[in-house]
């Protein structure tokens, strides 16, 4: 009997050795001075202007030239000032002021007064009245003081003082309105700086004209209070413009501001108005000047709660850059390299700043209701006590809206 064949072992196959990975990326490698250099460098450079159009996007640049727009009106303001006091001797800063509270009145504060509801004038003023009343009334002092110090303090000492209303808006900002801040936001902060320094340095080095200075300390003084009070009422302005409306903002400003302005106009400055020799020429400079005035207060809520009050602070430091220009011209300034080095310099810090939203903190205990028309109202369960919370919130423009929250 022929015994059975023992059955054959299946052979697995052997497993593939490992590749020579050493061997296949160094194969894998461009030759020196080869095409791949080229594909590298070009990648390189197309991701170098992806970044740059990330940062450069149309909400930054629309940003930046919406700040620009205020600075050119507080030029045409400074340009029909310095037309009114050196060529016609007409010192009355009130009595500018008190025209352009008039004209907010007119317009805003009789629409608050024609609405229904709880936006009507009279129902604002039961609720709001000592509020409005004092930011009227530090509206009002921060213009004056600014004016009164070119009396006292040279224009180099205004010019640099005046940039302490930074600080203030970004310290306010902080504890008041919970707006949280990255490091591109200070750097862009000190460029701008930078290029106000920049600029008082030109100022200096082609000689011109800095005032009397007969008491520098008074006026020193004069315009750290104004850009104090400046400050305050930016970021006052801020939180009204967000939390309620820039109507009610302007018609509250108008009345208060038209009370008070009237009151000092009448105890300071009657005799300097009747000695203001009247013509046509400088009727069209209070026009000039009022239009400039009433459309920098209309337009400036508008540009803070697109962007911010530090935003709309660093943007306003080009408007000496713009009244100088316009200087050359019609004042025969001379020109130094130095005024362009500082105007690009100061544009370079507000893209910086620009380039990245802040953020809010929002504390329930802070915004106790936030009002957005626009949207449903939701009420949140009022059975727990509320613990404060702090949520991140970019200020940037929102894709989709918000729906309107009162917290309880």
């Amino acid at each position: 009997m022929i015994p059975p064949e023992p059955p054959q072992q299946q052979l697995q196959p052997s497993p593939p050795a490992p590749p020579n990975h050493v061997v296949t990326t160094m194969e894998n490698l461009p030759a020196e001075g080869g095409g791949g250099g080229g594909s590298l460098s070009a990648s390189s450079r197309a991701g170098m202007r992806q970044r740059i159009r990330k940062v450069l996007n149309r909400e930054m640049l629309i940003s930046v030239a919406l700040g620009q727009v205020l600075s050119l009106l507080i030029c045409g303001i400074g340009l029909t000032s310095k037309y009114l006091s050196e060529d016609f001797h007409a010192n009355t800063p009130v009595f500018q002021s008190f025209l352009n509270y008039i004209l907010l009145f007119l317009v805003y504060t009789t629409t608050l007064a024609v609405r229904q509801g709880e936006e009507n004038l009279l129902a604002i003023l039961r609720r709001r009245w000592w509020k409005y009343m004092i930011l009227g009334l530090i509206d009002l002092e921060a213009n004056y003081l600014v004016v009164k110090a070119y009396q006292y303090t040279t224009l180099t000492s205004i010019q640099l003082l005046d940039c302490f209303v930074i600080p203030v808006v970004i310290l306010l900002s902080w504890f008041f309105l919970l707006i949280r801040y990255k490091a591109v936001h200070f750097i862009g902060i000190v460029v701008c700086i930078l290029g106000m320094g920049c600029m008082v340095g030109a100022d200096v080095l082609v000689g011109r004209h800095q005032g009397a200075g007969e008491n520098k300390l008074v006026g020193d003084l004069l315009v750290l209070g104004g850009a104090t009070l400046y400050g305050i009422s930016n970021v006052w302005e801020e939180y009204i413009i967000r939390t309620l409306s820039r109507v009610e903002f302007l018609g509250m400003i108008g009345l208060f501001g038209a009370f008070f302005s009237g009151i000092q106009l009448a105890i300071m400055e009657h005799k300097e108005l009747l000695k203001v020799p009247w013509d046509w020429q400088i009727g069209l400079l209070y026009v000039g000047f009022s239009a400039c005035m009433f459309g920098l207060y209309s337009f400036m809520p508008v540009v803070i709660k697109k962007t911010s009050a530090t935003s709309v602070n660093l943007s306003l430091l080009t408007a000496d850059l713009y009244s100088l220009f316009c200087g050359l011209f019609l004042f025969h300034y001379k020109f130094s390299g130095l005024y362009l080095l500082s105007f690009f310099t100061i544009l370079i810090g507000l893209v910086l700043y620009s380039s990245t939203s802040t953020y809010i903190a929002q504390d329930p205990r802070v915004y106790k209701q936030f009002r957005n028309p626009s949207g449903p109202v939701v009420d949140l369960p009022a059975t727990a006590q509320l613990e404060p919370s702090v949520t991140y919130t970019s200020l940037g423009q929102e894709t989709e809206e918000e729906p309107h929250v009162r917290v309880a």
